[in-house]
């Protein structure tokens, strides 16, 4: 019987075999961690080592943790693709990379319960304060036991990749423990400051006018739509993680501030990217849900926008790039294009290593760089 993490490096090594590369696969270190705070709850996790650096090929990221933030319906194993095709990239071309770490969150795929919360799942058994603070613990252990990450006097400078809720942990991150985060990658994050109820037109307000709706839905379509995104995704509705979003309005009331202080007190490297409209539509209609593409392209996709253009003024105005559009991809972009990402995260890499501006043609995938 094959442990995880001998399947891992199994499917691992094959790769490289079929792909010629020079070098081989870093091992992965699956395995879980208890927080000094929580000490009868474990947290599971995958990490790789930065590549060695050696006097003729330094590591420019020696010091550098990049760290994968979950949102609420995907486990640390939606990034395992993602992972693969960023090492292979920097392996094939001899190139240098950071430490990688991705964990469930307490309560989510391998990871025990948050063992403080009262309530059996699903239930609001902590917030996501408790989340930041809880990551914090874990990336300082982490510093602690993994001597090959920066240095003993040194932490290690947090590159964020996360998508959905994970956004806000990393934005609540940056906020409370300024000067430790160098770089974002925000993929479809949450809109933190919705109900997302309110977004849609109320159908029984006194002053809705049936007329404004798009000719190709009803008014009963839109209040069956309301009801839906309700009894889905208001702050109010409980999760099997049991992270609760009921004040997540009141710790992320804007989008577009406050402004993050990352290394050396200035901003953090930014870059923010949505879903593709359609696709995201399509995947409204086809899934559970079953939310007419008309009534998403003409109400959450535009609002949505809105609050991506957001997020790209929390840092310096020469550190943010976005929005940019994941062509193909619904909210789980991570999942839909993997290679998109891996492309995005060695994007960031280069402007935080070359400190140097990269310039993007909005909402395209085309890019071009002020080397």
């Amino acid at each position: 019987m094959y442990t995880e993490t001998e399947k891992r490096e199994s499917i691992l090594q094959n790769r490289l075999r079929n792909s010629n590369l020079p070098n081989t696969f870093p091992t992965p270190e699956i395995s879980t961690i208890t927080l000094e705070s929580k000490p009868s709850a474990k947290l599971a996790y995958t990490y790789y080592p930065p590549k060695t650096s050696t006097p003729t090929q330094p590591n420019p990221f020696s010091s550098a943790l990049l760290v994968f933030l979950n949102g609420l319906m995907l486990s640390r194993s939606s990034w395992d693709k993602v992972l693969d095709i960023f090492l292979e990239t920097r392996i094939s071309r001899r190139l240098p990379y950071p430490a990688l770490l991705s964990y469930d969150r307490y309560g989510q795929g391998e990871s025990d319960r948050d063992p403080d919360d009262k309530e059996e799942p699903p239930c609001h058994g902590h917030d996501c304060m408790d989340a930041v603070h809880a990551l914090n613990q874990l990336l300082l252990q982490f510093w602690k036991t993994h001597p090959e990450i920066s240095s003993p006097e040194r932490f290690p400078s947090i590159i964020f990749v996360c998508n959905s809720i994970g956004c806000a942990l990393a934005r609540l991150y940056a906020q409370n423990y300024p000067g430790t985060v160098s770089g974002l990658l925000f993929l479809d994050s949450i809109i933190a400051n919705s109900d997302f109820v309110s977004f849609w037109p109320n159908p029984d307000a006194p002053d809705f006018d049936p007329r404004l709706l798009p000719s190709e839905t009803t008014v009963e379509e839109l209040r069956e739509t309301r009801r839906k995104y309700r009894e889905t995704f208001h702050p109010s509705v409980p999760n099997m993680e049991g992270l609760s979003r009921r004040n997540l309005a009141q710790l992320l009331p804007n989008s577009d501030r406050p402004k993050l202080e990352g290394k050396a007190g200035e901003g953090p490297y930014l870059t923010v990217v949505a879903h593709e409209w359609e696709k995201f539509a399509e995947e409204n209609w086809t899934g559970s849900l079953h939310i007419p593409p008309v009534l998403t392209m003409a109400y959450v996709n535009p609002f949505w926008r809105a609050y991506n253009e957001g997020l790209t003024h929390i840092t310096d105005p020469d550190k943010a790039i976005g929005v940019v559009n994941a062509v193909g991809c619904s909210h789980f972009i991570q999942r839909d294009r993997p290679e998109f990402v891996a492309d995005e995260i060695i994007a960031l890499l280069d402007r935080i290593t070359t400190r140097t501006d990269q310039v993007r043609e909005s909402g395209k995938e085309s890019e071009f760089y002020n080397f």
